[in-house]
């Protein structure tokens, strides 16, 4: 994420083309760092995946794995299995296909709304007001970084999604998707023993790729209004760190949880 670096239109990716056989083409905007953001991939899979699925089931959670780095260039086919349709639950796995092969599989759940009780054990942080802060554009997404005050390695970061949506919340649930690879690698960084690393270490002496990527759905929420995400670093170990950390609403509200892998070489 670059501060001058040019906006990208958000307008269109979740405008999929249908073909036979639960497969759906889906397009990328040019980021400037040359490859397909990792969000959008998880994002458009699991729009892909919800196209299949009843109204009446939401996504609960998802799984996925970065194979390849995607072209911006090149149009993104999402092929989706039907591996459950449950009363309860229903089953899916998508594999979004370029013509280098396979750059992302998926797997997600979605639950029919039950009612039960609710229940939160995590408390937001106090932190500054997003309107207090610079506002950054990172993947075309709105960002507000919020410093730091203690030793441990953490990335605190205010997002929200800049294009209206329909209202239909399993379209803001993978916009939430979408913003959900904005800061883990942060935090990753961030427990580095040359962490916090900055934003012009980045490009010129550490090589950095996500491996894998979990996302848990809690409450729905809308994703043109400021959340919060709150990951934690914890550690790197064969030049592979993880990241877990809590997504919460304005009000305070724990929306999601989200655990990233990611690869973090130093560049000889």
């Amino acid at each position: 994420m670059l501060p001058n670096a040019p906006s990208v239109d958000l307008t269109r990716i979740f405008e999929l083309v249908p073909h036979a056989d639960d497969t759906y083409t889906g397009e990328s905007p040019p980021y400037h760092w040359g490859r397909i953001y990792g969000g959008l991939v998880i994002a458009q899979a699991l729009w892909a995946a919800t196209l299949t699925v009843r109204p009446e089931h939401s996504v609960h959670s998802l799984h996925a794995y970065f194979i390849l780095g995607g072209d911006p260039s090149e149009s993104v086919h999402y092929k989706v299995d039907r591996l459950r349709n449950g009363r309860s639950f229903t089953t899916r796995h998508v594999t979004a296909h370029q013509s280098g092969g396979a750059i992302l599989t998926l797997s997600c759940s979605f639950q029919v709304d039950e009612a039960g009780p609710q229940t939160q054990s995590a408390t937001m942080p106090e932190v500054d007001p997003p309107e207090s802060l610079a506002v950054l554009d990172d993947a075309g997404a709105e960002r507000c970084d919020l410093p730091i005050r203690s030793d441990s390695p953490r990335s605190l970061t205010w997002v929200r999604y800049p294009v209206e949506l329909e209202n239909d919340p399993r379209l803001h649930a993978c916009a939430m998707a979408y913003l959900s690879d904005i800061n883990p690698m942060t935090a990753v960084g961030a427990s580095h023993p040359r962490g916090p690393i900055t934003e012009d270490q980045w490009r010129t002496e550490f090589m950095s790729a996500s491996l894998d990527h979990a996302m848990w759905f809690h409450r729905p929420t809308r994703s043109q209004e400021w959340c919060l995400l709150d990951m934690s670093g914890h550690g790197v170990i064969a030049s592979r760190g993880l990241a877990t950390g809590l997504v919460y609403a304005r009000n305070g509200d724990h929306v999601a949880t989200i655990a990233q892998e990611g690869l973090l070489r130093v560049q000889l």
